[in-house]
């Protein structure tokens, strides 16, 4: 079963609360996001591979550590994934950045993929899909299986909020995915919103309704 990993940093608790005030505007809405997935991107980062190589110093020729060589790749699911892309990027600026689109079916309610581009060599990186919200795990679910399709086989899933239910449906799906999370709330509503939540993630970035 993949772990689930609650990352539950002062700063970045602190940053999830001032997201969830109705108050907060898009501009700041849309920093903070970035914000709390840079915060978290040390996290879902530390088991990078290490390498060992020589450099020289203002001082003297010396052995340090480096990332080692890892390929990399990131992938925000529309829209409200965008909104944490920068922040990841901020801190492996060499990752590769793919995009996935789905929209829920009126009639049969299952996931439609209506675009993805992703990186050519997919099945060489390990990729981080970027959701904000986990709800009831249908977008992630399916996004995730559509990746696998393309022949990713080391996935893991980082949404800033989750609700149970959708966590225990990810795992189901995808018992090899991790999950990184700022906060698992209480349940979703009757509207499949999680509560307490912070909203419609996308239309609080992007200033919609």
């Amino acid at each position: 079963m993949g772990k689930l990993i609650v990352i539950d940093h002062p700063l970045i608790q602190h940053k999830l609360t001032l997201i969830r005030d109705k108050n907060t505007g898009s501009k700041d809405f849309r920093d903070l996001v970035k914000e709390l997935s840079m915060l978290m991107g040390y996290e879902i980062t530390r088991d990078l591979p290490l390498q060992e190589v020589e450099i020289e110093t203002p001082v003297c020729v010396t052995k340090s550590k480096a990332i080692a060589g890892k390929k990399l790749g990131i992938i925000p699911i529309l829209r409200a994934g965008l909104g944490m892309v920068d922040g990841m990027l901020k801190l492996i600026p060499a990752a590769k950045v793919g995009h996935i689109g789905l929209y829920r079916d009126p009639e049969t309610l299952e996931p439609v993929e209506y675009y993805c581009k992703l990186p050519t060599d997919i099945e060489e990186r390990d990729l981080i899909v970027l959701d904000p919200m986990l709800a009831t795990g249908g977008s992630a679910m399916a996004a995730i299986r559509f990746i696998k399709d393309k022949g990713a086989t080391n996935i893991k899933l980082v949404c800033l909020i989750a609700s149970p239910e959708g966590i225990q449906a990810v795992q189901k799906a995808h018992p090899d995915v991790d999950i990184y999370v700022a906060s698992v709330d209480e349940c979703l509503n009757d509207h499949a919103y999680i509560v307490p939540g912070l909203g419609d993630a996308g239309d609080r970035l992007f200033g919609t309704k």
